[in-house]
């Protein structure tokens, strides 16, 4: 596919331990919000230190809640306009695509191409690095979007939609990070690879903080129903990529955040 991130110079390789082999340096929180911003958006941010990704991955969720947060405000002014729920969900969602690079839904399409490649476990991998996006891939895309556009617009009020994205940014992408810490590495050369593995401490800041924000946006308690249909659809997105491809890609993070978002928005919908 032809967004397919490449990356960047500051993710280094590591070792068997997940640690960096020659830089064990925890960035501040500063440094984490820029090292995480260049990698997740296209925010323009300028360099980055020399720092490995997994070093940064407590800030996950709070780039996620950024980005929720941009995508809610287009819906909230596409709604103030006029253009009604449908054409507001379908902006918003665009103006996620441009924020993030559409990063993520790249992610999903190369998944859904490798899964539908029948053979040898390296075959399936192959598959998912081809730039060229197949039959699987393009209904990977339409239904995520759809699913998604269709939740926005059936969740409606605008300042709910808001909450709602901010909740579904942060807390999927809390996710990613908790998959880099607990499955396996699918290939040696890859970007899920060379993107190191948190250590437990991090993951479990990045869960507890991607869980505070969603409690937060979506006080009483449609944050339950949140945490149960997102964390449902990550395992199971996790528990396919192990069966077919060995563990966890950079292709099959991205997978895990589209599925775990439209969990958070399922939830939404269904407790309001």
């Amino acid at each position: 596919m032809g967004c397919r991130p490449q990356l960047d110079p500051m993710v280094k390789p590591v070792d068997n331990a997940g640690m960096a082999q020659d830089d064990l340096t925890k960035p501040d929180w500063i440094e984490s919000l820029r090292i995480a911003a260049s990698f997740l958006t296209r925010i323009p941010v300028g360099q980055t230190d020399d720092v490995p990704l997994a070093r940064a991955t407590t800030v996950f969720p709070l780039i996620g809640a950024l980005v929720g947060l941009v995508g809610g405000l287009a819906y909230v002014v596409a709604y103030w306009i006029g253009l009604g729920p449908w054409l507001s969900a379908v902006l918003a969602l665009l103006v996620l695509m441009v924020v993030t690079g559409a990063l993520h839904d790249d992610g999903l399409a190369d998944v859904a191409d490798g899964l539908g490649v029948h053979g040898a476990r390296e075959r399936k991998l192959e598959a998912m690095r081809d730039s060229r996006i197949g039959a699987f891939g393009v209904i990977a895309l339409v239904l995520g979007l759809s699913a998604r556009i269709g939740a926005l617009a059936a969740i409606g009020s605008p300042e709910l939609v808001l909450l709602a994205m901010v909740a579904a940014g942060a807390l999927s992408r809390s996710l990613i990070v908790i998959a880099m810490r607990m499955m396996p590495n699918a290939r040696q050369d890859g970007l899920g690879a060379r993107a190191g593995t948190p250590d437990f401490a991090e993951a479990m800041v990045a869960l507890l903080i991607g869980l505070a924000i969603t409690i937060a946006m979506l006080f009483p308690w449609a944050w339950v129903l949140a945490l149960v249909f997102a964390g449902i659809a990550a395992v199971l997105m996790a528990l396919v990529a192990r069966r077919a491809f060995g563990g966890q890609t950079g292709d099959v993070l991205g997978a895990i955040q589209i599925v775990a978002e439209i969990g958070v928005l399922a939830a939404v919908v269904v407790a309001h």
